[in-house]
């Protein structure tokens, strides 16, 4: 089985675990993966992390974008790559928000998503 056809049958559940896993390699902070399936007309699901500062917040969005692509998932775009706030990264059914602290704290996504269901993320797998 292709890289392509084993992970287009993950579940969103499953692709936000492995997107944390990967912004975890690459210590990101505070992740917060969202369920937001019949509260968001545009996606699944919503991944949240904090970069430490705006290269490290181009690495995580880099990192991420590689390996989704290295899994064959799909890629609509980005969006705020080069600001000093917030980088978003579209992989269709799951978007992916990187923050700088101080913009987190004042877009206030989880606030937003307070009736998204949170995942409960495994980091013990990238012990490995």
């Amino acid at each position: 089985m292709s890289n392509t056809e084993k992970n287009t049958t993950l579940s969103v559940s499953e692709k936000m675990q492995q997107i944390a896993l990967w912004l975890d390699e690459k210590k990101g902070r505070d992740i917060l993966a969202l369920d937001v399936a019949g509260l968001s007309g545009i996606t699944e699901g919503v991944v949240v992390v904090t970069a430490g500062s705006l290269k490290h917040g181009q690495a995580l969005a880099d990192y991420v974008l590689d390996k989704s692509g290295e899994a064959g998932w799909e890629y609509l775009g980005m969006e705020g790559y080069k600001s000093n706030a917030w980088i978003l990264v579209d992989l269709n059914d799951v978007l992916v928000h990187v923050f700088q602290e101080d913009s987190r704290d004042f877009y206030n996504l989880e606030g937003l998503w307070a009736e998204a269901e949170r995942l409960e993320l495994n980091f013990a797998e990238s012990d490995n």
